[in-house]
């Protein structure tokens, strides 16, 4: 019976994981439970096909903790010849009424954000990604943004 359920379990994965073929790069890291102001979730990415092109997109999980409608983060990616382009971005977290946008059944949810398309790569390439949450009237950015728990950073296969 073991035996069974063992191979039942590596046939579901198996399926869950073929199904996503845009899927090229897809990985996460741990920010805590708050995400300093000062932390930078860096993802060093694979060398890929310079003949084809890329949509690439953020991906966060946050949880009920966090209490704001949008997000501001700092998206730097950097080339192969030390050239950095730096994007200031804006997402919406929640709908009017403060319930958290986003996929999943439970106070956890996974939001994929877009970040840039159609994109082609040429050698090695990193990106940096740091939040700059601000509450309203105040200069100072928020110093640790709570209920962010992962920051990920995805590449799929343009159509």
């Amino acid at each position: 019976m073991r035996i069974k359920n063992s191979l039942l379990l590596f046939f579901a994965a198996v399926l869950l994981f073929s199904c996503d073929k845009k899927r090229v790069f897809d990985e996460y890291k741990s920010v805590g439970s708050a995400w300093n102001k000062d932390s930078i979730v860096t993802f060093d990415l694979p060398v890929l096909d310079s003949t084809k092109r890329y949509n690439l997109f953020v991906n966060l999980r946050d949880n009920n903790n966090y209490k704001y409608s949008n997000l501001f983060l700092i998206v730097s990616m950097e080339s192969p010849n030390g050239y950095t382009k730096v994007d200031t971005l804006e997402y919406q977290m929640a709908a009017p009424d403060g319930t958290l946008l986003g996929d999943g059944f439970t106070d956890i949810k996974e939001s994929k954000l877009i970040y840039k398309e159609n994109v082609r790569f040429r050698g090695n390439y990193k990106v940096h990604i740091k939040q700059a949450v601000r509450e309203n009237g105040k200069v100072p950015g928020v110093a640790f943004l709570e209920g962010i728990t992962e920051v990920g950073f995805r590449i799929e296969n343009k159509e």
